[in-house]
């Protein structure tokens, strides 16, 4: 993935922020490192940001040939019920991801708390099943989101 640095000087950050944000508007960041470079009246603020090439939304190739992005409204394939409960795990998600500094999809995808939803994974075991769903990521996130998972209703089988 290709890397942009931009230093915004901390008396002047005015200077870059039309080009930082103009940046950041027309592509797709996978990460952001910020540091604060202390050198007295002379200090400024590092960032390096970590991209995909191609162009947000326009179904660009990011990263593996011939993948496309594509758009799941998952309101209309889910039951409301199944929705309600897919927004709050989406909740907690963006929560863990703003903690970490990482993008929302390294933790999980929308796909995979779609599938927590539909199957109801109140386990681990149920997790597992979820396809890219590992040892690292249950290890790290499976207490708070099974832990959200079991105060939902228990779907009635119909």
């Amino acid at each position: 993935m290709p890397l942009k640095f931009f230093h915004v000087n901390s008396r002047n950050p005015e200077a870059m922020e039309a080009e930082l944000n103009g940046f950041l508007a027309r592509h797709r960041v996978v990460t952001i490192d910020r540091r604060f470079v202390e050198c007295g009246s002379d200090s400024f603020w590092s960032l390096c940001v970590d991209y995909l090439h191609g162009e947000p939304g326009t179904g660009a190739t990011h990263g593996a040939p011939g993948r496309q992005e594509r758009k799941v409204d998952y309101k209309e394939l889910l039951t409301p019920v199944q929705f309600e409960a897919f927004a709050k795990l989406r909740d907690l998600r963006k929560q863990l991801a703003e903690q970490e500094a990482v993008p929302v999809y390294a933790i999980f995808t929308n796909e995979q708390l779609a599938e927590m939803v539909r199957q109801d994974a109140r386990e681990v075991a149920a997790l597992r099943k979820i396809s890219g769903i590992g040892d690292a990521k249950v290890e790290k996130y499976a207490a708070a989101f099974l832990s959200l998972i079991k105060t939902f209703p228990v779907p009635v089988e119909g």
